[in-house]
């Protein structure tokens, strides 16, 4: 097992799947903490990459395009301090960090997970029931239902229209967008025959958010709704049977060919992927060690 420790958090990698647990220091963002630990199947990763600096490095994850419910729903403007994806090194931990990125990127080579995207959530979006308070309102989400209650602060206009309860299968889309500068954050539910064109300070469907500590958290509800929606790249109705992202089934290997045998196969054609330019030498050798250590 790869895994490196970290005030930040710790990052493990079993073979299989990156385990993502957040430290508990009081610098970690409420976002992460709530979040809690994360498991990031191997399948799921596009790649890993690790960065030095002065006074700290950064490992990071990239995600398969499609892969994970709170980075479509937050449509890549999570921050470094609300990233799960990313964790602070200290330096003299750099060389553990090393490490781990090149297991990971051997087992991805191994595996021969390709980058592009997937067909499905390949993680389950975050734990219900969920509840958030934050800027105008509260949004509550129990799986089947999001429930939408106002505060003091909301415009008289949007409060007058009394606490929302939204079916998820009325929901046809979910947005989070955090303040930045002068403008103002929202979470968003498109709800099938309403109009969405008002701002969120107006939009009854729409949590006003203005900068606050708690504003990330309003993610993990757009999260959780989205997971639960069709995939992206779903098929619309009557376009047929949705497909699935799963790599198509390999045969099954004979009894003469047990798992040693297909691993002798696979360094034969790394040799050959080599060779022929395929692979670099840096991931030839990486490649071929983790072979080599699963022998």
């Amino acid at each position: 097992m790869a895994e490196i420790l970290q005030k930040d958090g710790t990052w493990a990698f079993d073979g299989d799947a990156l385990r993502l647990t957040p430290g508990r220091d009081r610098n970690i963002s409420v976002l992460r903490q709530t979040l809690g630990e994360l498991r990031v199947p191997l399948r799921a990763l596009a790649g890993i990459s690790f960065e030095q600096g002065k006074r700290a490095g950064r490992l990071r994850l990239r995600l398969r395009e499609g892969a994970d419910p709170l980075l479509h729903a937050t449509g890549g403007r999570l921050t470094e301090p609300h990233d799960p994806y990313q964790l602070l090194v200290e330096p003299d931990r750099y060389g553990v960090a090393e490490y781990v990125v090149d297991e990971v990127r051997g087992a991805l080579l191994l595996e021969e997970v390709p980058p592009g995207p997937v067909k499905e959530y390949l993680l389950p979006g975050p734990s219900v029931p969920l509840s958030v308070s934050a800027g105008d309102g509260t949004a509550s989400f129990d799986g089947e239902r999001v429930r939408l209650e106002w505060n003091w602060k909301t415009e008289d206009a949007k409060a007058a229209t009394g606490v929302r309860t939204l079916e998820l299968a009325d929901i046809t889309g979910v947005e989070w967008v955090p303040a930045a500068g002068l403008e103002n954050g929202h979470l968003r539910l498109t709800v099938r025959g309403a109009p969405s064109s008002a701002p969120p300070k107006y939009d009854p469907n729409a949590v006003e958010l203005w900068g606050f500590k708690k504003d990330p958290l309003m993610a993990l509800v757009a999260a959780a709704v989205q997971a639960r929606l069709p995939h992206p790249s779903a098929p619309v109705a009557g376009d047929g049977p949705r497909e699935s992202a799963a790599p198509p089934a390999r045969p099954a290997p004979s009894a003469a060919e047990d798992e040693h045998d297909a691993l002798l196969r696979r360094l034969r054609e790394l040799g050959e992927l080599h060779r022929s330019g395929v692979l670099t030498d840096e991931e030839f050798t990486q490649a071929k060690q983790a072979v080599l250590n699963r022998m």
